[in-house]
């Protein structure tokens, strides 16, 4: 067989590969519950020199939302991927007028909070964080304040494998799948704000306390603006990894989630494209990051379609199944 067949098939190959790796993503539709409602979507983006700020903001908003999903799931193009870039790039980056709080440690301080055999969490408190140190973590009968960074840990062949991290003292969650088996553990990438959405120098949400329940894998969230959810980690695999949101009560006057990224140029980014089915489409609508102004839709989609040298293989996001309905 010609060399020039060989390469034609393989590329057959990693197209069809990738069909299969983006039908998650963007075809979740499919299954969603006939209760579900359209959403306005607004993007607050803005552009920036600096790769590691968060100039991504596309906010979801609704007075009647109770539940949704939040899924991430592996970028079509990572079957073919042969060259992963995870390393920060502070390129242009100017953080010294932001503010810093300290805390009760002189260096990062690890801790155990929680294991077992396939699953553990992990709690990290930094000697400086940009925001107070108000929120608890409860796990259990246990209490701890000061925290900065949690992460969910599950096991994998020879080792673990870090799913979830959240920030309690800013509302911030990064989710990422398993990685595909004979792979390295892929990246981070953009994170997502659950709850009432608030500007406080940069969005966030406000937690007076998150309690892990490890048996059921899902996080009870108490909001510092009134009201609570439950997030649970209701399928974490190699395709993807999915959060179910129920809220106690609709977040109204202010955005229920927000998705955040950061998008420089084309080849650096987190996040290049967003795909929206709006409300009344046959079709989904897409259109570069940066150009996107607003929707109403039952179903968003933000990643990336080509590889990008900042976290190449972070996962996309998809925001979809929002319902009106209660538990």
């Amino acid at each position: 067989m010609s060399s020039m067949r060989l390469i034609a098939d393989y590329g057959r190959v990693l197209i069809a590969l990738a069909m299969v790796a983006s039908v998650t993503a963007v075809d979740t539709a499919r299954a969603e519950p006939k209760s579900t409602i359209a959403v306005d979507v607004k993007n607050l983006s803005e552009p920036v020199l600096c790769a590691e700020k968060d100039n991504v903001a596309v906010a979801f908003a609704s007075d009647r939302v109770r539940k949704f999903r939040i899924e991430a799931a592996h970028p079509a193009y990572l079957p073919g991927l042969s060259r992963d870039s995870i390393a920060a790039d502070w390129t242009n980056c100017d953080f010294s007028a932001d503010p810093s709080f300290k805390s009760k440690v002189e260096v990062p301080t690890r801790r155990t909070l929680y294991e077992e055999p396939a699953l553990w969490v992990v709690g990290w408190t930094f000697p400086t964080f940009w925001r107070p140190s108000t929120a608890k973590v409860r796990i259990g009968t246990q209490t701890f304040e000061g925290l900065h960074l949690i992460q969910v840990w599950m096991i994998r062949p020879m080792g673990g494998e870090e799913v979830l991290v959240l920030y309690p003292q800013d509302g911030y969650w990064r989710i990422r799948p398993k990685a595909p088996t004979g792979r390295d553990l892929t990246a981070f990438g953009s994170s997502v704000l659950i709850g009432p959405v608030e500007d406080a120098g940069r969005p966030i949400v406000a937690l007076d306390t998150i309690t892990f329940e490890p048996n059921a894998k899902q996080f009870k969230l108490i909001f510092q603006a009134g009201g609570s959810a439950t997030v649970k980690m209701s399928d974490v695999n190699t395709a993807h990894h999915r959060l179910d949101v129920t809220f106690d009560q609709p977040v109204t006057g202010r955005p229920f989630a927000m998705v955040r990224s950061m998008y420089v140029t084309a080849f650096n980014n987190d996040a290049a494209r967003v795909a929206v089915r709006p409300e009344n489409g046959q079709g989904w609508q897409e259109h570069g990051i940066l150009s996107f102004k607003s929707a109403r839709a039952k179903s968003v989609w933000i990643g990336r379609t080509t590889p990008s040298r900042h976290n190449t293989s972070a996962p996309d996001t998809v925001l979809n199944n929002f319902e009106a309905a209660g538990p």
